[in-house]
């Protein structure tokens, strides 16, 4: 489900007045959800996961095409991690 679909989902829930309205509040709060993860805060719902940023080291990885070893440089990803009701409600 793409967001603009999610929104559309969301004003016929009647959760928002508009489809437009909807994917307005959605860039916010992916917006404010984004600037928490930047400061190096964690975001977490209970019941529903936490968002998390994690640092990957450095290390040797290998072009599967050639075999030629390359250097992989550290760098921070996102992780997320479900819940125990949402992990419940979607079994």
């Amino acid at each position: 489900m793409t967001k603009k679909e999610f929104a559309k989902l969301l004003s016929e829930k009647e959760v928002f007045l508009s489809k437009a309205e909807a994917e307005r509040k959605l860039d916010s709060i992916f917006g404010a959800l984004e600037d928490v993860l930047k400061s190096g805060e964690d975001v977490n719902f209970i019941g529903f996961g936490k968002w998390e940023v994690i640092k990957r080291a450095a290390r040797v990885g290998r072009n599967p095409k050639t075999g030629e070893e390359i250097k992989i440089k550290a760098k921070k990803s996102v992780k997320f991690k479900a819940g125990k009701k949402l992990v419940d409600s979607v079994n």
